[in-house]
């Protein structure tokens, strides 16, 4: 990648991205023009969709690659690794366009008020957390929740985010989201168990 082109914010990649000619993708390729700073990037590409309307299942395929790259950054690799089915899979530009597109508005707004700050928070410690933590958020992606994968999502995203502009008060507002995502996990769980024992109960089973 060009230096210069390792300058570009988050935003005006994802529009590169978007505008070549090219018909189709490869997740490989998305690697490449994020550069130094895939690890972030991906973490952003694979978790900011999850808020945007998708066909049921998708936060499941999704969350796939997340399961392989976070434990990466969880254990000090540079550059991030794929399996080559991975790597090489194709994706339709025109459906990852539409979807990069309604991203980059508010990408933008974020990248306007984002700084270096709070460098304590990233390094060889502050990475490896960020890399766990994304790890077992990824996994929550996994489960079939319905509306489950919104806050962990919303985490990994920022957490991606922070490392891209090694943003600090990014990676904060992360940790707040993997709190506020370990509460709803337990409050929905607590639910569903209290709901399973009224269905035993009126089964007359319990």
């Amino acid at each position: 990648m060009d230096p210069a082109e390792r300058r570009l914010p988050l935003s005006a990649i994802l529009l590169d991205i978007c505008d070549d000619p090219d018909p189709t993708v490869t997740v490989g390729e998305i690697v490449h023009r994020s550069g130094r700073r895939a690890f972030g990037a991906l973490l952003f590409f694979f978790s900011a969709p999850n808020w945007l309307p998708l066909p049921p299942g998708s936060s499941t395929f999704l969350a796939a690659p997340l399961v392989l790259l976070t434990p990466q950054v969880a254990v000090g690799i540079r550059r991030p690794w794929l399996p080559r089915a991975i790597d090489s899979r194709e994706l339709k530009r025109s459906d990852l366009a539409r979807g990069f597109r309604r991203l980059v508005p508010a990408l933008r707004r974020i990248e306007t008020v984002s700084r270096p700050r709070l460098p304590w928070m990233f390094g060889p410690i502050g990475d490896r957390v960020i890399g766990l933590t994304c790890f077992l958020l990824s996994l929550v992606l996994l489960l079939p929740i319905p509306l489950g994968n919104m806050a962990p999502a919303a985490a990994i995203a920022a957490f991606g985010l922070a490392m891209v502009q090694r943003d600090g008060v990014l990676a904060l507002i992360g940790y707040a989201l993997t709190a506020l995502s370990a509460v709803l996990l337990l409050i929905g769980g607590a639910a569903a168990i209290l709901a399973l024992r009224e269905l035993l109960r009126w089964l007359g089973i319990a």
